[in-house]
């Protein structure tokens, strides 16, 4: 089954992009055969920031993002909210790639179900 996971808030402040990665992170391991595609666009794509340094104790974006990604998954990121952000490829996640509307708009269309976070 392919599933398409598209987050919006921010890394930190919010709980909603924790839990979306949560969510295809669960997915990836319980279903070994599922194509999970998480498009992170707004403010979620600093989720995809290399370095982070949350304080002790409170979860880390970055390893989240890792783990999708070490578990076969693909981590897109909406390139126009990345330049707004001033976000720039070489700054973001080994592995997460920049991406268009026009990829998201073909990843829904593809994808057995969409959630949105």
């Amino acid at each position: 089954m392919k599933h398409l996971l598209i987050l919006n808030d921010p890394p930190y402040g919010t709980e909603r992009s924790y839990n979306g990665l949560r969510m295809a992170h669960a997915l990836a391991k319980t279903d070994e055969e599922a194509e999970i595609t998480v498009f992170l666009m707004a403010d979620a794509v600093a989720c995809a920031k290399a370095g982070q340094a949350p304080p002790e104790g409170l979860y880390n974006l970055e390893r989240m993002v890792r783990r999708v990604l070490s578990a076969g998954g693909r981590v897109l990121m909406c390139g126009t909210c990345m330049d707004v952000r001033g976000l720039r490829a070489e700054e973001v996640v080994d592995g997460a790639d920049r991406s268009t509307m026009d990829e998201l708009a073909a990843a829904t269309c593809a994808a057995d179900r969409v959630m949105v976070f």
